[in-house]
């Protein structure tokens, strides 16, 4: 390529540049409002009494569970399917309030300063596996599919220690999960910016994977807060 063709193509790597930005900061800004709307509805329900006796602590808790589920695998069935971005938006809001109400147990269960400790370890962590993936050269797709792989152990192995009760398997199935959702969180944010460079020139599709990205990394954020929590926090 002559000298005059690189200048020419400049402008356009700036663009493409521009653009990586803005949707970065789009999906992590669609992140934090998830994150936002958690913490806010977690407190408030926490601090009332008769909600926690009629819901937290009867069998519609488990009802709430099977229903975020639910809309976490109908969000992907929807977006795969090019449902409208108000539709995933509305499911996106509706899931991070309803894991807010479940979360709130969070908040009676471990004290304040745990609670805090563990968050802001979270957004280093996170914060810090979040950057490697945007700007490693290195390709993360291996790693972060036996990553996946492991996430599906430790799924197991939770059910199984929830009959157990074994205070040693906790530890483990914590730590080994916190090294997997800091991987996730690295693979995610690499897969996100490959996907935009891929699909740079469709704007719609792009503000709909950017808001699914945004439920992936809450996600990988929520699960690797708990496993901190569960590692380093203090019961009241």
């Amino acid at each position: 390529m002559n000298f005059s063709n690189y200048q020419k193509s400049l402008p356009d790597v700036y663009a493409q540049e521009q653009g990586l930005s803005q949707f970065m900061l789009q999906t992590f800004t669609w992140m934090a409002l998830g994150l936002g709307i958690t913490s806010c509805v977690a407190f408030f329900t926490s601090s009332s009494e008769a909600f926690i006796q009629t819901v937290l602590m009867s069998p519609l808790f488990y009802v709430l569970i099977f229903a975020e589920l639910g809309l976490v695998f109908g969000f992907g069935i929807a977006l795969r399917k090019g449902a409208s971005m108000t539709a995933l938006f509305a499911m996106f809001l509706s899931y991070a309030a309803l894991n807010g109400v479940t979360l709130s147990v969070v908040l009676l269960v471990y004290t304040s300063q745990s609670i805090f400790t563990a968050f802001v370890t979270t957004t280093g962590m996170f914060g810090a596996s979040a950057l490697y993936g945007y700007v490693t050269k290195k390709n993360l797709t291996g790693i972060g599919g036996m990553a996946r792989m492991a996430l599906f152990g430790i799924i197991i192995a939770m059910l199984v220690n929830f009959f157990l009760q074994s205070p040693m398997m906790s530890y483990a199935i914590s730590l080994i999960g916190v090294g997997i959702f800091t991987i996730l969180t690295a693979y995610d944010t690499q897969k996100l910016k490959d996907y935009y460079l891929q699909h740079s020139g469709d704007q719609s599709t792009l503000n709909k994977v950017s808001l699914g990205g945004a439920l992936t990394l809450y996600l990988d954020f929520i699960n690797m807060f708990l496993m901190l929590l569960r590692l380093m926090g203090n019961r009241r």
